[in-house]
């Protein structure tokens, strides 16, 4: 009934009035002013610095220029946002608000969206970025317009479209760890407004760390991906349209390339229950070097496969706009989940994911005073899977056990959304908008623990396979989430603008099962199962222009954060995620961005966050602590303060070239990261990282080449730690240096 209500209530905003609206998602193009760009976060084409949305969009040569290659080092560029790896996937913050729960059955609090296509599992996020044409990150809850686990934001990866010409490209980079970053394009134009376009790129790099004598297995290289895309499409008559395939194999030994052992950090006296582990001195070389490497090799072989397509009919007084995708990826991994333990030990992973989705949005009213969208939304996501710890843990579970087991399927998430959104032009210059979404979200596993035996004989259940207990789960949520906002066109002066909006992201489950439910189901509903989170956001902002040489962006938040979801890593019987609601949070912050342009050659950029995080009201469930609080700790990766700066300098050459040299630097504070093992936090301290490029582009842009430099001062950062049997820090990449060229044809 609330989804038929719902529905009702979207429909009588679409019948207001009829109108045409803008097409969604065409190419980008200058548009004139520094930093302006045409972008689609409101899912239709606006300028950026018209597009009453908190949000930074980066072009193509900005991700080269930068040394981006992959989603991580967003990071380095985008205010307020945080991307560190959590095991094999990619964990996403922005404004202190995350999700570590990276399993089967957990969700991401920040939307990855490729080509607007929603991505659901978070280790899907780790591939290259290449041909694109730009990167969008929204900040704040999005719900209303992109629906599932937008309650962070949305990071928004844009590839370059099909043109009906020819053209062709090759870039190539080389770098210390042995890192290659290599692509090919090249595009046919097919007439009538329609082209095919292939680009193909291969990365590799070896580990961060390094290892004191002759490591026990070869880990290198730490990341090993091929990945190929092929698109058909174009615009012609009143339909434009994209095809998309897109196939990717990732191998190489994954995130363990990237952690050390605990005391490279911190003082492992010190990592006892309710305070915090201190942060000890080192150098760069110290933190990457391990006295004991790992026994078991640790291998992936990965692959996705995904078709997407996009069509959008100008009907004249309506645009019609169908997204839909299939996506498949299997999973053969070969991983030591406790690397430094005593019981380091071999796993086997298999796992099959599909998901599909699929949009249909109607936007209306271009050029009259009443003018949005309306639209329904569906998607579905089944895994099967399976985590084998093997032998010879398997023997201290059950003797003469060769297996424990994890068999985890089928999974099932499905969501099922009617939405709307509104903007009424009071005056040619001030407009208020209105949105509305209803969501309803299913989860369920059928999954299970169990040991196997080599023969009948050493078995105590007279079966090769026996369960000792089921994971069994399913439960429905529905939420209606919305937005009201204002926006004022300031003569001469550019865009401010207001919004209050609310995200919602589905509760969950952990492992087992109610008790009566099936064999060793021991828990309630309440420890099974776990709520919804849900955020209000009151932002404030502008964006202001002088002319074509200063640029001012500013807005500032508040969030009302309740029952967000964090988790534990517990040992019983065996390393596991366990998830539960802390029960309030509260976010404060300031985000600034300036561009100025004095001459044609000169380009200055500062910025400045301050984000306060922190938990208002968090008793964790610990036994014999009931009272224990963390209210006032600050949230995950949410430093107080952050200064960006940079300088960018041109020299015109005679032959028509040119000469850029420039710099970039980010200032960080410090930041935490929650350890419910302990009670406590684990501390990075302040740190400085200055990246540097030096490029030379020939004449009509048909070639350039590249120094580069990053993280001058080679500061080695936690990016996510762990205690426990499975202790360890995942650090983030030491000072990379190298080369890279392109030709354009």
């Amino acid at each position: 009934m609330k989804l038929i209500r719902a529905a009702c209530l979207v429909s009588a905003m679409a019948l207001c009035t009829p109108a045409n609206a803008q097409e969604a998602n065409r190419p980008v193009q200058d548009a004139g002013d520094i930093g302006d760009i045409v972008v689609t976060a409101t899912r239709q084409s606006t300028l950026l610095s018209k597009t009453p949305v908190t949000l930074s969009a980066i072009t193509g040569i900005g991700l080269r220029n930068a040394g981006i290659t992959d989603a991580r080092a967003l990071t380095n560029v985008v205010p307020n946002l945080a991307l560190t790896e959590s095991g094999d996937a990619v964990r996403i913050s922005i404004r202190g608000v995350t999700s570590t729960d990276t399993t089967e059955k957990g969700d991401p609090s920040a939307a990855f969206l490729l080509d607007g296509v929603y991505i659901a599992r978070p280790s899907d996020t780790l591939g290259s970025f290449y041909d694109i044409e730009r990167v969008e990150v929204l900040r704040g809850p999005q719900g209303t317009l992109y629906g599932r686990n937008t309650t962070a934001g949305v990071i928004n990866v844009i590839a370059k479209r099909p043109k009906d010409e020819f053209e062709a490209s090759v870039d190539a980079s080389y770098g210390n760890l042995n890192s290659l970053d290599t692509t090919g394009m090249v595009n046919f134009g097919l007439g009538n407004g329609l082209g095919i376009r292939a680009a193909v790129n291969y990365q590799r790099q070896d580990s961060f760390y390094t290892v004191a004598g002759t490591p026990a297995v070869d880990l290198t290289p730490f990341r090993d991906v091929l990945s190929t895309r092929v698109s058909f499409g174009g615009e012609t008559g009143n339909l434009t349209f994209v095809i998309r395939g897109d196939y990717t194999q990732t191998k190489g030994s994954g995130t363990v390339g990237n952690v050390v052992t605990l005391d490279r950090f911190y003082d492992p006296a010190t990592l006892t229950p309710t305070n915090d582990p201190l942060f000890i001195g080192g150098s760069a070389d110290e933190r990457r070097l391990l006295t004991l490497s790992p026994t078991y090799p640790t291998r992936r072989d990965n692959k996705a496969y995904g078709i997407m397509g996009e069509f959008t009919y100008d009907a004249g007084p309506v645009q019609i706009t169908y997204l839909g995708s299939y996506r498949k990826t299997d999973r053969n991994d070969v991983r030591n989940l406790m690397l430094y333990s005593a019981l380091n030990n071999p796993a086997f992973y298999f796992g099959e994911f599909k998901q599909q989705s699929h949009e249909l949005r109607v936007a209306f009213g271009n050029g009259n005073p009443l003018h949005g969208q309306i639209g329904g939304y569906y998607f579905r996501e089944k895994s099967v899977l399976e985590l084998n710890l093997g032998a010879p843990l398997s023997g201290f579970v059950a003797p003469g056990a060769t297996g424990f087991a994890f068999p985890q399927g089928p999974t099932i998430s499905s969501s099922k959304a009617v939405f709307g959104q509104v903007t009424y032009d009071i005056t040619s210059a001030f407009h208020i908008s209105g949105g509305v979404r209803y969501t309803h979200d299913f989860k369920s596993r059928n999954g299970a623990t169990v040991v196997d035996f080599p023969d009948l004989a050493s078995s105590f259940c007279g079966a090769l396979r026996c369960t000792l207990n089921q994971n069994i789960a399913a439960k429905s949520y529905g939420k209606t989430i919305w937005k009201v906002g204002l926006d004022y066109d300031i003569p001469g002066l550019g865009l401010a603008y207001a919004a209050v909006s609310t995200g919602y992201k589905a509760g969950g489950f952990n492992d087992g099962c109610v008790a009566g439910s099936g064999i060793g189901c021991t828990l309630t509903d309440a420890a099974l199962y776990y709520n919804p989170e849900t955020l209000t956001n009151y932002e404030a902002g502008v964006k202001f222009r002088v002319s074509n040489a200063f640029r001012f962006n500013a807005a500032a938040f508040h969030y009302a954060y309740n029952s967000l979801q964090v988790s534990q890593l517990v040992s019983v019987p065996v390393p596991a995620t366990l998830i539960s609601n802390a029960a309030k949070a509260k976010v404060d912050g300031f985000e600034f961005e300036s561009t100025l342009k004095p001459s044609e050659n000169d380009t200055f950029e500062l910025g400045y966050t301050y984000t306060n995080a922190r938990y208002s009201s968090f008793f964790p469930d610990a036994a014999n602590r009931p009272t224990f609080s963390l209210a006032g700790r600050q949230l995950d990766h949410a430093p107080k303060n952050v200064v960006t700066a940079a300088y960018t300098h041109s020299f015109p050459l005679g032959n028509g070239g040119r000469i850029e040299a420039g710099v970039r630097s980010r200032m960080s504070s410090e930041y935490f990261i929650l350890d419910l093992n302990n009670l406590s936090q684990f501390r990075q301290p302040a740190f400085t990282k200055t990246d540097a490029t030096l490029t030379y582009t020939a004449p009509s842009d048909s070639y350039y080449v590249q120094g580069f430099v990053q993280n001058i001062e080679n500061n080695i950062t936690v990016a996510n730690a762990v205690s426990g049997i499975a202790a360890g820090v995942t650090i983030e990449a030491p000072r990379l240096y190298g080369v890279r060229a392109g030709f354009k044809f």
